[in-house]
């Protein structure tokens, strides 16, 4: 099964307009992440690009935190997945599941169907793992069951 996400129909700003809503988010997530201006105004960036962001830091810093913000300041769904050894590319992608009062397989979507996605650890998972994140990423596709 593969499952695609198709884009709303676009609408055309101006750069004025899309400067305006760029500082109404970095402010409101400055709301959260008081001393991080750069960081937010390069996170707000990527997002605008439709692009990803890698934040390497040591632990404690507020990466986690500034994805929820920004998550919430534009409305999306927020997901943190934090990879191990043990995980299944279904556990990213999601699986199909026999309901047995209905007879018929329901899809339960894993955490990569969010809007905004947080992935820590990325390097602990195996390489099949890996490549069903990077699949979303690159293809802005998922293959569930396949």
């Amino acid at each position: 099964m593969l499952a695609v996400h198709k884009p709303p129909k676009r609408r055309s700003f101006s750069m004025a307009d899309v400067q305006a809503i760029a500082n109404a988010i970095v402010e409101n997530v400055e709301k959260v992440m008081i001393g991080k201006r750069q960081s937010v105004q390069l996170t707000v960036l990527g997002l605008l690009c439709q692009g990803h962001i890698l934040i390497e830091d040591v632990p404690g810093v507020g990466k986690t935190m500034l994805a929820k913000a920004l998550s919430k300041s534009v409305g999306c769904q927020f997901q943190r997945i934090q990879f191990t050894p043990d995980m299944l590319p279904s556990d990213v992608t999601g699986v199909s599941v026999y309901n047995q009062q209905t007879q018929e397989f329901e899809f339960r979507p894993g955490p990569i169907h969010a809007q905004i996605v947080l992935v820590d650890e990325i390097n602990r998972a195996t390489p099949k793992t890996q490549s069903a994140m990077l699949e979303a990423m690159e293809e802005r596709q998922v293959t569930v069951d396949g």
